[in-house]
């Protein structure tokens, strides 16, 4: 595995792989790496014959009061994890890299509307740097694929917005949520919780099934069917965000009359930030 550090050994490295005509498939991430990360870059590896993924904590996507500072960096280990499922190669930029210009001058990319509710209203400005970050990286590396996973259902949601409105001719492949045994989505902030925060945890998942089974088998209001959703998060524990029945392409609330519908939410569980969602 090639650790790929500038910007011009990654286009070679790119550059070589284009002439020997091999489809190359990419997986951003922010390092950290758990179990859902590196089934990213296996499912990767089954649709293209060389896989780089990115290893970049970006900056532009964390508010002012969140946790830019103390995101757990594990590039060692992450190192050794992509090395163990033969990854071609990790590029690890720095900001400066990225961002030679810093923030406030930094041109950027938005997506509209998708990114208005749920995360993107308790975090302003927040898809505007993913979407940004990774339209970047999509120029950098211009892989045929990309893997990213529906855990961050809205995230993918700007994403596949994104690329279908700017051309790029990626295809973009979404990864069901990788979960521990007792259902908890995996995340790297889960290593933020105490024992007894893990051990309550799984209920944001569970109360999930819950909505989904009484979507299914009853006829009550989808708003009457979250108000109680979100009380019984809140006697389990949570301080819950958002927990909304959406329509899965606008994300927006969705009615009675609509069929593809996803259950997003995300709750609090101390200081730490769990998201979950349910297509239904």
């Amino acid at each position: 595995m090639k650790t790929l550090t500038t910007i011009d050994s990654l286009r070679a490295e790119i550059a070589s792989w284009r002439k020997a005509g091999e489809r190359i498939a990419f997986v951003p991430t922010m390092g950290n790496l758990h179990q859902g990360h590196l089934r990213l870059v296996e499912i990767a590896k089954q649709h293209a014959e060389r896989v780089i993924v990115s290893i970049f904590v970006n900056p532009m996507q964390f508010g002012a009061n969140e946790d830019l500072d103390s995101y757990p960096r594990t590039l060692d280990d992450d190192c050794q994890a992509l090395q163990q499922l033969q990854t071609d190669a990790v590029f690890t930029p720095t900001p400066e890299l990225i961002y030679p210009r810093g923030l406030s001058e930094q041109t950027f990319v938005e997506v509209p509307k998708l990114g208005d509710h749920h995360c993107g209203a308790s975090r302003p400005g927040h898809f505007r740097g993913v979407s940004t970050v990774v339209c970047k990286l999509f120029n950098l590396v211009q892989p045929d694929i990309a893997c990213f996973g529906q855990k961050d259902y809205q995230q993918l949601a700007i994403i596949r917005q994104m690329v279908e409105d700017l051309s790029f001719p990626i295809e973009i492949i979404g990864v069901p949520t990788e979960r521990a045994a007792d259902g908890l989505a995996l995340s790297s902030r889960n290593g933020y919780l105490s024992a007894e925060q893990r051990a309550q945890a799984p209920a944001l998942q569970q109360v999930l099934q819950q909505v989904a089974a009484q979507i299914k088998t009853t006829d009550a209001d989808f708003r009457s069917i979250e108000s109680a959703a979100k009380a019984q998060l809140e006697a389990a524990g949570f301080r819950p965000d958002y927990l909304t029945i959406s329509d899965r392409s606008s994300l927006l609330p969705a009615e009675h009359r609509q069929q593809a519908l996803v259950v997003l939410a995300a709750a609090w569980l101390g200081k730490t930030k769990l998201l979950d969602n349910l297509e239904v």
